[in-house]
């Protein structure tokens, strides 16, 4: 009886959240709440990505209140500068980032996109790994693993990034591809 009162006067005063934990801490257990999730990082490379991957980091995104992070991850040649104009792979890389933000804006999910260079896709990865903070990664593997990042990429992945990460390989039969053209 006094824990409902207890928990209609904390709703009552805003501190729902505050009670909880000290609730789950008085009975020496840990508060079933998540963490709040800020951003959520969805890397790719190329012209094409699937569908479920986006609607999967769609939906955390919009569950969680959290800010997609779509990354195009830009492979440099060795010969040229890592900060060189890469007018190509910017031309591939802004129609599909394009195509992922007006996916998110229809459902109501905030999107800060950018383009990472490397000298390798796993390069580029590192060095958003370093220099951005996310709290999840949503990452599209390829059915036949022949496009995108590699299985060996996949696992560095899993062992480097400071946080959780889904990877979300689709059936071989599922076609679903978003790309610059499909757009919303």
């Amino acid at each position: 009886m006094i824990e409902h009162f207890l928990v209609g006067l904390a709703l009552l005063l805003g501190l729902g959240g505050g009670y909880l934990l000290a609730r789950s801490q008085w009975r020496g257990k840990r508060s079933e709440r998540p963490e709040d999730v800020r951003r959520i990082l969805l890397p790719f490379t190329g012209t094409e990505i699937s569908r479920r991957a986006v609607d999967a980091a769609l939906r955390l995104a919009r569950a969680e209140s959290a800010m997609l992070m779509p990354a195009y991850l830009a492979a440099v040649p060795k010969q040229l500068p890592l900060e060189c104009a890469i007018p190509a792979e910017a031309a591939k890389a802004m129609p599909m980032l394009e195509a992922i933000e007006q996916r998110a804006t229809a459902q109501g999910v905030p999107v800060d996109a950018r383009i990472e260079r490397g000298r390798s896709y796993r390069h580029a990865l590192r060095r958003l790994l370093e220099s951005e903070e996310f709290d999840r990664v949503v990452v599209s593997a390829t059915a036949t693993g022949q496009a995108g990042l590699s299985g060996d990429d996949l696992v560095w992945l899993l062992e480097k990034a400071p946080a959780e990460v889904l990877i979300l390989r689709p059936a071989p039969s599922d076609e679903r591809r978003l790309t610059a053209k499909s757009g919303v």
